[in-house]
């Protein structure tokens, strides 16, 4: 899952949701020095992509994209699922996606002084480009796409990967909701047991 879900899956915990935003860039045990529901956040995020990682319906889709983009697939999927919740957001969440975004990216600045340095580094360029309300769209989901291709140096070709979203769209879309039902459901689980 990427960011989007992340977030949403956190519950309504502001810290929370700021800790699995931030996860992917705390390594091993260094998340320890974080308050404890950013520390929370970190350990739902990670358990989020244990279980999503080990799915076979996310695994079915990443089939699509091996052949061409090998070790990256799933890193695309992930977007993939990002674009199909942000596009299908109403019914996931009663309020709309850009205040629930705007919420977000409030958060963010309110708590400056919590973020990682990577956080810090990106957020500006996050919020100025306004990345979760751009997955709605294939063109916003290229442009993300194509900016972490760039920090490959160009070697995922991640920046044709809406390719293959375009010509799969309804098998991808159906197996993000499928998928997506389930990890609802143990996301919610996993916060009662932090």
């Amino acid at each position: 899952m990427n960011f989007l879900a992340h977030i949403y899956l956190s519950g309504d915990n502001d810290l929370i949701k700021i800790g699995n935003f931030m996860a992917d860039g705390i390594r091993g045990k260094h998340f320890e020095s974080y308050p404890l529901e950013i520390k929370k956040g970190i350990i739902l995020h990670r358990a989020i992509d244990t279980f999503t990682d080990a799915h076979p319906i996310f695994r079915q889709s990443t089939k699509k994209l091996h052949e061409n983009y090998h070790h990256y697939a799933g890193v695309i999927v992930d977007v993939f699922y990002d674009h199909f919740l942000a596009k299908n957001w109403t019914k996931y969440s009663d309020e709309k996606l850009e205040e629930f975004v705007d919420r977000f990216y409030q958060s963010l600045l309110d708590n400056t002084a919590l973020l990682s340095e990577r956080t810090k580094g990106m957020m500006p360029y996050m919020i100025k480009q306004n990345w979760l309300v751009s997955y709605q769209t294939i063109e916003g989901i290229n442009q993300i796409l194509t900016q972490m291709d760039y920090r490959t140096k160009n070697e995922s070709k991640m920046r044709f990967a809406t390719n293959e979203l375009s010509e799969f769209y309804s098998e991808f879309e159906t197996e993000f909701t499928d998928f997506f039902k389930e990890l609802i459901l143990f996301s919610n689980t996993k916060i009662m047991t932090l």
